[in-house]
C-alpha cells in the first residue's frame, strides 16, 4: 500500500465524536455561574416633585403680584390722579352714552377753559346753573355767546336728536379726561370721607400683603439654600 493509500484510509478511520448533552443539573449549574444584575430602580425622582412645587408657587406669586398691581392702579386712577391733578369723578347713570360709557363707569374730568372746547369733546355740564345735577354727553356743535363766550350743543352717543338748549360755557364742569368700567357704583355708595377711608384703609391692606408676600419668599430661598440636595439612585 502506497503512503497516500494509508493516509486516506487513517483520515476515514478516525470518526467525529457526538457532542455530550447537558443535563438539567448542569444546566443549572451553569446558569448559576452567570453573575446576575440587580433590576434596575425605580423609584421616584425626590426632585421632580420639589421642582414642580417650585413651579406651580411661581405661578402663584406672579399672580398675587398683578393683583395687588392692578388693585393698587385702579386706586390711583380712581382717587390718587383726579385729588392731585384737579380732576373730578362722576358716575354714569343713564345709557345716552353707550356704548362708550354705559351706566355705572366712573369718568374723571379736568377743568378746561371754554375756549379749548372743540367738537367731538365729551363734557360734563350742569343741567341748571347752580344745581349739582350734571349730564354728560359730546359736543356737536359750538358757537359765540351774548357776551363773546362760547356756547355748546350737546347730545349723547345713543340719542337721536340733540339736547335742548345751548350750554353756556360757564355750565361745563369739565372735559372727559378717562373713564374706568363699572367703578361708578362703588363711588354712588361712598361718600367722600367714607371713600377716603375706604381708599386708605385697601391701600394699607395691599401693602401689608405685598410685605407679607416678599418676607414669605425671602424665608423661602433661605430655606431651600440650607436643605441638602438629596442625592440621585444610581441605575444599572
Amino acid at each position: 500500500m502506497s503512503s497516500h493509500a494509508w493516509d486516506a484510509v487513517s483520515l476515514r478511520g478516525a470518526p467525529a465524536r457526538p457532542a455530550r448533552k447537558l443535563g438539567p443539573a448542569a444546566g443549572a449549574a451553569s446558569a448559576s455561574a452567570r453573575p446576575s444584575r440587580p433590576p434596575a430602580s425605580s423609584a421616584p425622582d425626590p426632585g421632580h416633585g420639589s421642582r414642580r412645587g417650585s413651579v406651580l408657587g411661581f405661578v402663584a406669586q406672579v399672580l398675587n403680584w398683578v393683583l395687588i398691581l392692578a388693585l393698587l392702579g385702579v386706586l390711583t386712577a380712581a382717587v390718587l390722579v383726579p385729588r392731585i391733578a384737579g380732576g373730578t369723578p362722576f358716575t354714569v347713570l343713564t345709557g345716552s352714552m353707550e356704548p362708550g360709557l354705559p351706566p355705572g363707569t366712573l369718568i374723571v374730568t379736568r377743568p378746561t377753559p371754554a375756549e379749548d372746547i372743540r367738537i367731538g369733546e365729551v363734557v360734563t355740564f350742569q343741567i341748571e346753573s347752580g344745581k349739582p345735577q350734571v349730564v354728560t354727553h359730546r359736543v356737536i356743535a359750538v358757537r359765540p355767546g351774548p357776551e363773546g363766550r362760547p356756547e355748546f350743543l350737546t347730545q349723547g352717543d345713543a340719542n337721536e336728536t340733540p339736547d335742548e338748549g345751548w350750554r353756556p360755557a360757564e355750565s361745563v364742569r369739565g372735559v372727559l379726561w378717562y373713564s374706568l368700567p363699572k367703578l361708578g357704583y362703588a363711588n354712588n355708595v361712598l361718600t367722600g370721607d367714607q371713600r377716603q377711608l375706604a381708599v386708605h384703609g385697601v391701600a394699607t391692606a395691599l401693602i401689608l400683603y405685598a410685605l407679607g408676600l416678599f418676607t414669605g419668599e425671602a424665608r423661602d430661598r433661605r430655606r431651600t439654600r440650607r436643605e441638602p440636595r438629596p442625592a440621585r439612585r444610581a441605575t444599572h
